[in-house]
């Protein structure tokens, strides 16, 4: 907290500094006034709004343990407290005749200040996540249930060590079960052992898969806990699978109902998305289309059939659609493939072969810099595929995701993603799978453009291409 604290006041006081230096030691015309330049009284207004800033963000719990470094709620908060701020001094200085701020600089004052500690609590992020990796700052946590759900949870919360959630073991209402190990956790023992692994091990987090238990074990495990204040008591929903797309709690009768959404990006993140597909698969196509033209007479004089390849695939909410690639392959590619069952095998085990006869001469070469998939930006226009986004599949091989398979729906699929930037077919069928996961689960604009970023020397070198 001390820390958190000691940021806060490090970017509140650059930022003072700032809005005074820009409205009145800098040469923006815009801000250029009669007003009267005096140090000392706005360095004391400085202390002052920084004071009334800090107590903004205690009394939005910016301070509280549970609430920090949550996403988007903490950023929020941060908004919230500085527009009470500004209204508050700017209400004052209405009725008040004593108080004579330059506007130009209490709106500069909060505006920095709300975006520099948005900045701080970023940097310290990135701080917590390293130490969080390594084992440091994580709150100790069992899971009660031993099911498949129970399971699940258990090797999601391993995967995402930057959480702060230390996952200690199991507890389960089958005293049998008691010993045994679940995802390379350990059962501790039954739900009664709960109190003595509170006062024991210092437990802070229980984390329960409510479909491991009765309805009314878990009513009594929230009489006993669920005001704690030294216990966080946690329930999932029982449909981990999709929860990728975010729920929604609404009432109805006075019931509260939870509601799945149909994608997981809300309103802005998908305007921003379709911004930035459209604007770079239009400008892209615009520059490219010379050289498009100059390949579908190479395909066509190298080989027969037709120049683009439609493949089946599965795009958002399950809807089918064809992607359109330059054809790569001789058109009697199945005939080919028959005189190789050792390579039907691995085809049906990876979905690749590293070494494929059905290709074509010059479809060796396209395929290693990824240009027989430029087509795939009209799909972009078309709004069936991303710039960036999970693997495109076909309906048979979703089958192989199992239960994450709803997950990939949820999202359109990309021209390019992590999987491309992470080594692209040198990689297992299980890690394409699990970078996908990873993506559709922290999907952020400014991931996507790192993505596009890292794309352009990976394709350039064709690292892991075939």
């Amino acid at each position: 907290m001390i820390g958190v604290f000691c940021v806060d006041v490090l970017m509140l006081a650059i930022a003072m500094g700032l809005a005074y230096w820009l409205r009145f030691a800098s040469a923006t015309a815009f801000f250029q006034s009669d007003a009267l330049i005096q140090p000392e009284l706005y360095l004391w207004f400085s202390v002052g709004l920084t004071v009334l800033l800090l107590a903004a963000f205690w009394i939005y719990r910016l301070y509280t343990w549970r609430r920090l470094f949550r996403g988007a709620r903490e950023f929020s908060a941060i908004f919230h407290s500085s527009l009470s701020v500004l209204s508050l001094v700017a209400l004052y200085q209405f009725f008040s005749e004593n108080l004579l701020i330059a506007r130009g600089w209490l709106g500069l004052a909060v505006l920095l200040s709300m975006l520099f500690a948005m900045l701080g609590r970023v940097l310290m992020r990135s701080r917590l996540a390293r130490l969080r990796r390594r084992g440091h700052l994580t709150l100790p946590t069992v899971l009660i249930g031993t099911n498949d759900e129970a399971a699940v949870l258990a090797e999601q919360l391993a995967l995402g060590s930057e959480s702060g959630l230390k996952l200690i073991g199991f507890l389960t209402d089958d005293p049998s079960k008691v010993g045994q190990t679940l995802a390379e956790q350990p059962v501790l023992g039954v739900v009664s052992d709960l109190d003595d692994l509170v006062q024991q091990q210092g437990l802070m987090e229980v984390v329960i898969a409510s479909s491991a238990l009765r309805r009314d074990a878990i009513l009594k495990l929230y009489r006993q806990y669920g005001n704690s204040a030294q216990v966080s008591l946690r329930l999932s929903s029982g449909l981990f699978e999709i929860l990728t797309t975010g729920l929604q709690v609404q009432e109805f009768a006075h019931v509260p109902l939870i509601g799945v959404n149909r994608t997981r990006l809300n309103a802005p993140q998908r305007l921003m998305k379709t911004l930035l597909d459209v604007s770079v698969a239009a400008t892209v196509l615009l520059v490219l289309s010379p050289l498009l033209l100059i390949l579908a007479i190479v395909v066509k004089l190298d080989s027969k059939g037709p120049v683009i390849y439609r493949r089946r695939v599965v795009g958002l909410n399950g809807k089918e659609f064809d992607a359109f690639k330059i054809r790569t392959m001789h058109v009697n590619g199945d005939e080919i493939l028959a005189q190789h069952p050792e390579l039907q095998a691995e085809l049906a085990a990876n979905h690749k072969l590293k070494n494929d006869p059905r290709i074509t001469t010059f479809g060796d070469a396209l395929r290693k810099y990824s240009i027989d998939e430029l087509p795939q930006l009209f799909n972009v226009l078309l709004g069936q595929m991303s710039l960036v986004g999970p693997r495109m599949i076909s309906p048979a091989e979703l089958e192989k995701y199992g239960r994450w398979a709803l997950n990939l729906q949820t999202v359109r699929p990309g021209l390019t993603g992590l999987w491309q930037v992470s080594g692209r077919s040198d990689l297992t069928y299980d890690d394409r799978v699990r970078l996908d996961m990873f993506y559709i689960r922290n999907y952020s604009i400014w991931q996507d453009i790192s993505i596009l970023l890292n794309t352009i020397p990976v394709v350039l070198f064709g690292k892991g291409a075939y």
